[in-house]
């Protein structure tokens, strides 16, 4: 079964845009390095719930944009041996600075996970 990073993050709709021009070039670089798949998906019909939700998550703001994203790998190990490959890769130096991205990456929620159902 396959092995999969998440993320869930809050990113203003001014910069949609330039997050959707970031997340394809970073998608080059991960499967460049081996990954199967990277999708990025906007928020569509996400509301705000009573005790949990999308948007309370990454404590959305007004004029934010839910996005829920995730990679593909065959396996944990080949996750990890892309990622160490990809964080040392030039091409993302100048997506990785914090003060450049478009989105507050302290709110970006994130993990690895195993495949439990793959219908």
């Amino acid at each position: 079964m396959y092995y999969v990073d998440g993320f869930v993050l809050a990113v203003p709709r001014r910069n949609l845009k330039t997050y959707r021009a970031m997340a394809l070039k970073a998608a080059k670089v991960w499967r460049d390095h081996g990954a199967i798949e990277v999708v990025e998906c906007v928020a569509d019909d996400v509301k705000k719930g009573k005790h949990t939700s999308f948007p309370q998550s990454v404590k959305l703001k007004p004029g934010e944009v839910v996005v829920f994203s995730w990679i593909t790998y065959k396996s944990r190990g080949a996750r990890d041996r892309i990622l160490a490959k990809v964080m040392k890769d030039k091409r993302l130096k100048d997506i990785m600075d914090p003060k450049k991205m478009p989105f507050d990456g302290k709110r970006m929620i994130y993990g690895g996970f195993k495949t439990m159902v793959d219908a």
